[in-house]
């Protein structure tokens, strides 16, 4: 699964991209380098973070599963309990 970013998305990862290379490296990159820069992560790194949210998503999500139980448990057969509370 490659990873893709909206044209809008994209426009502005470049110009972050020449803006970093101006402001940290003093280095002017222009539209095309920093465009093949950007796709160079995407394809060789991004993965590696995708991989990783996706990872984390799943332990969250299985620990709320593993919740339901406690949060809606319903004890069975409590209706004579509750009538000798009264």
């Amino acid at each position: 699964m490659s990873i893709e970013l909206s044209r809008d998305l994209r426009q502005q990862a470049i110009a972050s991209i020449e803006r970093w290379f101006q402001d940290e490296r003093d280095e002017r990159l222009g539209n095309i380098a920093a465009g093949a820069l950007l796709s160079f992560f995407l394809e060789e790194i991004a993965p590696a973070v995708y991989n990783q949210a996706v990872a984390d998503v799943q332990e969250r999500i299985q620990l709320r599963v593993s919740e339901v139980d406690i949060e809606l448990h319903e004890e069975p057969f409590g209706y004579w309990n509750k009538r000798r509370e009264r």
